[in-house]
């Protein structure tokens, strides 16, 4: 009775060991299910997150809009520069020599139309003069012709004064046409907006402005970044002397698989990290904008599919989003940077592209800005002092003469 029973009890806790791990096993498995269901029911089905994630930010390049040799450098690499502030400056020389000559070449120009204007008052006496010619020539015609019906004048007489009223006539024509040509020349202007003094005076504010010009200055605030060039180099406009990074305007350009972007919209809330300070540190922001196409369609050679040996590859489209001014201010990322982005989808009621377009500009600058005030001011004494014996043509303007902006001398 003994030998049975020993020889069945391997058997028998070989299945109960089997029935074991197949019971374990199930369990695991569901927990498993479990937890995965549990997983996307409360993260995958509610975020979507990408580590093809990189900072990106504006570069203000700095460029002269003059010629010049660097004669000083203002700033290098990793300094920080407020908007305005002079970056490079060239050999002003050739600048002063050119406002120079462009404020003798005004003041040729006033001169001359001072000669036109006197001309014009001067051909106007002589109009003048020739009319009452004409109304005198005429009575002594008129009283010669009376007496030749009595005889007291003779027939050659009355031709001779018929003779000096047409010549008188002609004259005083004569006369009016110079006055008209004259006029012509000066029209409805004084010396100060005659249309030759304004080319000058043009010419003084550009000469002017090109010597401001060899200051180059910072367009924005921010930090030099790239610069490239040298004390002594000959630029020319438009070259990149160096670029100014605005670290407190950037943004994270995220390249998220394009089966993420079924309920990505605009708004959504962002939370990023970046390598550059690990999981302690945490920005958060909101989604700016989706990419108008994927990475590929936009590269420099795109990719040809229409091949017999084509394979699908998963495209990703680049979100922006931008982030909190605060956070960035306390921790600083730069340009370039990896980051991991996760993006809360739950909420889609925003608009996958933006509905209207921006009310504001998206950057500007006021450090172009020019205050012209001064030069203008100088063209003024230019005028005033070589017009100074043209106050009579001055006061010959008409009533409806136009206004300058050089007429303050007045």
């Amino acid at each position: 009775m003994d030998a049975p029973a020993t020889a069945a009890t391997p058997e028998t806790r070989l299945r109960q060991r089997r029935r074991t791990w197949l019971m374990a096993l199930t369990a695991g498995i569901l927990v498993v299910a479990l937890l995965v269901a549990a997983w996307w029911w409360l993260y995958a089905s509610r975020y979507e997150s990408t580590d093809d994630a990189y900072v990106a930010g504006n570069l203000a390049d700095v460029m002269s809009q003059v010629s010049g040799t660097v004669v000083s450098i203002g700033a290098d690499e990793n300094d920080r520069v407020l908007a305005g502030a002079e970056l490079v400056k060239l050999d002003p020389t050739d600048g002063s020599i050119a406002l120079q000559d462009a404020e003798q070449q005004l003041a040729r120009t006033v001169r001359q139309v001072h000669t036109v204007f006197a001309n014009r008052d001067q051909l106007h006496a002589i109009v003048m003069q020739r009319r009452v010619d004409l109304d005198r020539v005429e009575a002594d015609f008129s009283r010669r012709r009376t007496l030749a019906a009595s005889g007291a004048v003779s027939g050659e007489e009355l031709g001779h004064a018929r003779d000096a009223v047409n010549a008188a006539r002609d004259a005083l024509t004569a006369a009016q046409k110079n006055l008209a040509a004259s006029l012509a020349l000066v029209g409805r202007t004084g010396v100060a907006d005659n249309p030759d003094v304004q080319a000058a005076a043009t010419q003084v504010e550009r000469a002017w402005l090109n010597l401001q010009r060899t200051e180059v200055r910072a367009p924005v605030t921010g930090y030099v970044a790239r610069r490239g060039v040298e004390l002594g180099e000959r630029i020319a406009p438009g070259n990149p002397l160096m670029a100014i990074v605005p670290l407190e305007h950037v943004w994270i350009d995220a390249n998220f698989k394009e089966v993420q972007l079924r309920n990505m919209r605009i708004g959504q809330p962002v939370e990023v990290t970046a390598d550059l300070y690990g999981s302690g540190v945490r920005y958060h922001g909101r989604v700016e904008g989706l990419g108008m196409g994927t990475g590929a369609a936009f590269a420099l050679l795109p990719a040809q599919n229409a091949t017999g040996n084509w394979i699908k590859v998963v495209q990703r489209v680049p979100v922006r989003i931008a982030l909190e001014p605060r956070e960035l201010a306390e921790h600083p990322l730069r340009i370039g940077l990896s980051t991991h982005v996760t993006v809360d989808v739950r909420d889609t009621s925003g608009n996958q592209l933006a509905p209207v377009p921006p009310r504001q500009p998206v950057l500007t600058t006021r450090a172009y800005d020019t205050d012209l005030s001064g030069i203008r001011a100088r063209i003024a004494e230019i005028i005033r002092d070589n017009s100074a014996a043209g106050a009579a043509g001055a006061r010959g303007v008409a009533s409806g003469a136009r206004p300058s902006r050089y007429s303050s001398f007045r």
